[in-house]
């Protein structure tokens, strides 16, 4: 059976973005959190508050209220999920 072509193509990958912002909440149960970002230019958007998903509940431990935060995520379906954070 000929392979070739069903590997994943680095094109298809999604890609990552960063921003910088201010967490206003953190929803562990939902393994959400909502930050107040400037603006994404990779996005094309301007600053504004938005609810992110968390890849792993593992990082949840690195957001907490008013905490400043530097951020990267991903764009999944619908969904804008953090990948990692500093």
């Amino acid at each position: 059976m000929e392979m070739k072509g069903m590997g994943v193509d680095k094109k298809s990958e999604a890609k990552s973005h960063k921003g910088v912002g201010t967490v206003k909440k953190v929803d562990a149960a939902a393994g959400t959190v909502t930050i107040a970002h400037g603006p994404i230019p990779t996005m094309k958007w301007p600053a504004m508050s938005m609810t992110f998903t968390v890849k792993d509940k593992a990082l949840l431990g690195k957001f907490s209220q008013d905490k400043k935060v530097e951020f990267e995520f991903v764009e999944q379906g619908s969904n804008y999920v953090i990948t990692s954070v500093k």
